[in-house]
């Protein structure tokens, strides 16, 4: 059995995804690359096969029909047969000194006692044309180099988040929870990370710069002008975070400091909905942020931001 797994979800992304597998091939046979070929009109489905036919124990390429970044998430878990899951998104890519660590690192993780459900590191957000790269840490927050649990997390600041870039799961967890990303829909990334929370019981973090988060290209979902475009799905994303963490509050009623986190991330993709709606300064999208908040009193009276 593989170490790790990580999907590659891949739509047209035939000038950046070399980059992108070249990086993650470094972790040898302890790794399963699975490229996940979204209905590309390009040269993707090519590039993976050629790399699923140059290292066939390392690379898996999977053809579907186009269905968004998370039906690619989801075809990814259930072709994985690796013990920890990554995603890695085609622009992006990974360090190789901390990809070296991680694996180490979770190499002797296995053979202990406890069993870890979330590993997490550092990201790195490579803007275009920025020098000073900005780096996402948790030392202050998490403790480092050993096994903890909710109850030993410190408190995170604003804007500090455990993202889809900084986790690995435990691939039979993501199962046991039954996580199954929304087709057609963007920014379901948050969803990915939110789910899996409740079901998270031991953690491990790794002070080490492994992720590559690329930001630059005009198409990319994180540009404000295109997230605009994109609030229906932003604010879908938002409902069914909502509708989760009120379906699941008994999960984490004993556990205050995993509520407390799930209750402010909720809060800044709730604000995040706003903020856009707002920054559109149309009629339409400001009476959509009004039935978001709506929709949010009437789930349940208790959650107030």
């Amino acid at each position: 059995m593989k170490l790790l797994s990580v999907a590659i979800p891949c739509y047209n992304s035939e000038n950046y995804m070399r980059n992108c597998v070249e990086s993650l091939l470094k972790g040898g046979e302890d790794v399963e690359i699975i490229i996940v070929n979204d209905g590309s009109k390009d040269s993707t489905a090519q590039i993976a096969d050629e790399y699923a036919a140059k290292y066939p124990s390392i690379v898996k390429a999977v053809h579907k029909e186009n269905g968004g970044h998370g039906s690619a998430v989801n075809a990814g878990i259930d072709n994985a047969t690796g013990l920890y899951f990554k995603v890695v998104d085609s622009d992006d890519w990974v360090q190789e000194a901390a990809y070296m660590k991680i694996l180490d690192t979770l190499r002797e993780l296995i053979g202990g006692e406890k069993t870890i459900d979330m590993f997490i590191s550092n990201f790195v957000y490579e803007k275009e044309g920025v020098k000073r790269k900005k780096v996402m840490r948790y030392h202050r927050v998490l403790p480092q180099n050993e096994i903890f649990t909710w109850k030993d997390v410190k408190h995170f600041h604003k804007g500090q988040y455990i993202l889809m870039h900084s986790v690995i799961f435990r691939t039979k967890l993501l199962r046991e929870c039954n996580l199954r990303l929304p087709e057609k829909t963007f920014y379901v990334d948050n969803i990915f990370v939110f789910e899996p929370l409740p079901f998270v019981k031991n953690m491990y973090y790794l002070d080490v710069n492994f992720y590559r988060y690329y930001i630059g290209r005009e198409d990319q979902s994180v540009n404000e002008q295109v997230m605009i475009s994109r609030l229906d799905q932003q604010i879908l994303v938002n409902k069914l975070m909502v509708d989760f963490y009120v379906a699941h509050k008994q999960m984490f009623s004993g556990n205050r400091k995993l509520g407390k986190y799930m209750f402010n991330y909720l809060e800044i993709i709730t604000t995040v909905s706003s903020v856009l709606a707002i920054r559109s300064e149309t009629e339409e999208n400001l009476e959509k942020k009004k039935e978001l908040w709506d929709y949010i009193k009437h789930s349940d009276r208790f959650l107030h931001f």
